[in-house]
């Protein structure tokens, strides 16, 4: 789908949320898209699937877009919703809870859509909506992007003229201060791990918050602005040149919101890098993902990434969760005769082969239509769900993707790929990183130190070279074992497609990508690991080709393992 003027972003937007219009509730208030588990109540569920499509709606409509048919459901919804004596009441609150999140989409559409979101609203139901957004202010919220949905409440709030509270607001900023790292980069409240979090919670709530409360707040608005443009040098190397961004991470689900920060960027006005570079990366990544396979036969986005895939779900992605990636259509807002409408979408810029992002913890490598991030394992041991899939193998890829475990037992169930996976003599357990106990990030090179099971104590250098790249691990175990060191998975049942485990190496290719691994250590032999069905992100069926090491009780071994991969 070829994304040019502004009337090719509407069809988009129209493309994804049009299929929801039969599925509101009678009142418009509740939206139910299927029957899966979360965390939270049906109420909350419902509330948040309503909620989540704001996110493109309120700058269509600030973009001088019109549909009466959403209008009217978002009028009554909003109405509805927050009416305690009503039927479809979204409820009172707990500490924690997740219609706080939903309350961000609303708060945007007051500050920036006040015409379509806020104005048609009778006086009884702005008095119910402004008392239901006040009670954010009430309950006990996390320490990280949360924060941001209270302070957006609170100055939705205090435009308009009603109740807010400027400690929470003031408190709320004082903490985002307090989580910026230098650099561009934030961290996520306490977590130590970078991810899509700081492009699009962090610095998207924060670049909102710049364009809304820039006459209130110019000092800090603008603080907001030259931390983004900082951060962007860094993040552009997460995007290849077909479109597709880093598969790395929690909250794929949301998966075009991986570009969400770009429409952000050209939104607050930002221009260190130019209107045509960020149309085309925008353009490029939503066409990429207008040839996944995301959406239900009725046209509803499903859970997954590049299909449908509840394995590799987190524990909060509900069935509307995934209508947070239309955030990425913040640049509907812009006028018609705005630079970002009239430019041509533009290649990414000339860019470092090898780039050391400090912040994130990781080096990225640039290798033809393939990007490569290697990270140091820096991320919570236990968390929403795959953790050590999602942030602690050697290198992820927008091509080959990454695989997340259907269990612990057996090679071909926990899906190893990019990873060194510890089998112990008489067990059928598989261990891997799960994070690193220590870590140093060079410009050409990652060294960690882990441990996969106590007894078992590894030091991996992962240099990036010309074709892929090389993995020594220094391996100290009190127990004997079977160690493999794991090269990507690779679509099978695909054209030219063929494997081949030969002495020390293996390989696995297809007509348009593939994976070799050759390695020197004990007993070094080839194999390749035939993975379950959905574990890998970005296609339902893969093969791994790996290397076989020999690791005797007490021993103190040295593996060397070179990955070699082709892209067309």
């Amino acid at each position: 789908m070829r994304l040019e003027s502004k009337q090719d972003f509407r069809n988009w937007m129209h493309k994804i949320l049009d299929p929801l219009k039969p599925l509101y509730s009678e009142g418009g208030a509740r939206l139910r898209l299927g029957d899966s588990g979360v965390t939270y109540p049906q109420v909350s569920i419902e509330m948040e699937a309503f909620s989540r499509p704001l996110w493109a709606l309120v700058p269509f409509w600030a973009g001088g877009g019109e549909d009466p048919e959403f209008e009217d459901i978002y009028v009554r919804g909003l109405s509805g919703g927050t009416d305690p004596f009503g039927g479809e009441y979204w409820g009172g609150f707990t500490d924690y809870d997740q219609r706080f999140v939903e309350m961000a989409a609303i708060a945007s559409g007051i500050l920036f859509a006040p015409e379509k979101v806020w104005e048609p609203l009778s006086r009884e139901a702005k008095g119910n909506l402004a008392q239901w957004l006040y009670g954010i202010n009430e309950y006990i919220i996390p320490d990280c992007n949360w924060q941001f949905f209270m302070i957006l409440v609170n100055a939705a709030l205090r435009k308009q003229g009603c109740r807010f509270s400027q400690e929470k607001l003031d408190s709320g900023l004082e903490k985002i201060e307090s989580y910026y790292l230098g650099d561009g980069w934030y961290r996520d409240g306490g977590s130590a791990q970078k991810d899509y979090y700081i492009s699009f919670a962090m610095h998207y709530y924060g670049l909102l918050y710049a364009a809304a409360m820039e006459k209130e707040e110019p000092e800090r608005c603008l603080r907001f602005k030259e931390r983004a443009e900082i951060f962007a040098r860094d993040f552009i190397y997460w995007f290849d040149e077909n479109g597709a961004a880093l598969p790395y991470g929690r909250s794929l689900a949301y998966r075009f919101g991986e570009a969400a920060f770009w429409s952000a960027y050209v939104f607050a006005g930002l221009k260190d890098i130019p209107a045509g570079v960020v149309k085309g990366i925008l353009a490029r990544h939503l066409s990429w993902w207008d040839q996944q396979k995301i959406c239900d036969r009725d046209g509803v986005l499903t859970i997954g990434y590049a299909y449908p895939n509840l394995i590799m779900a987190e524990r909060y992605n509900a069935p509307g969760s995934p209508y947070w990636g239309m955030k990425s259509l913040l640049c509907l807002a812009l006028p018609d005769n705005h630079e970002f409408w009239r430019a041509k979408a533009e290649p990414l810029p000339g860019l470092k082969t090898v780039k050391m992002l400090k912040q994130a913890d990781m080096l990225v490598h640039r290798m033809g239509k393939d990007v490569m991030a290697y990270p140091a394992g820096v991320c919570e041991k236990y968390g929403h769900g795959h953790v050590p899939e999602k942030y602690s193998k050697f290198v992820y890829s927008t091509r080959f993707g990454f695989s997340v475990a259907r269990s612990q037992i057996v090679l071909h169930e926990n899906a190893p790929d990019s990873a060194l996976a510890f089998v112990i003599d008489g067990d059928d357990y598989v261990f891997v990183r799960k994070v690193s106990l220590s870590f140093e990030v060079r410009p050409d090179r990652v060294i960690s130190t882990w441990q996969p099971f106590p007894g078992i104590m590894v030091t991996s250098t992962v240099i990036p070279e010309d074709e892929g790249h090389r993995r020594v691990h220094e391996i100290e175990s009190a127990y004997g074992c079977t160690v493999y060191d794991c090269g990507f998975s690779v679509e099978k049942f695909t054209e030219g497609y063929e494997q081949k485990a030969e002495g020390a190496g293996a390989f696995v290719r297809f007509k348009d990508m593939g994976c070799e691994v050759r390695g020197n250590g004990p007993k070094a032999k080839g194999v390749v690991i035939e993975a379950d069905p959905n574990t890998n992100v970005l296609y339902p069926n893969g093969s791994i080709p790996a290397v076989a090491y020999r690791v005797e009780k007490g021993e103190k071994v040295t593996v060397e393992t070179v990955v070699r991969t082709f892209v067309r």
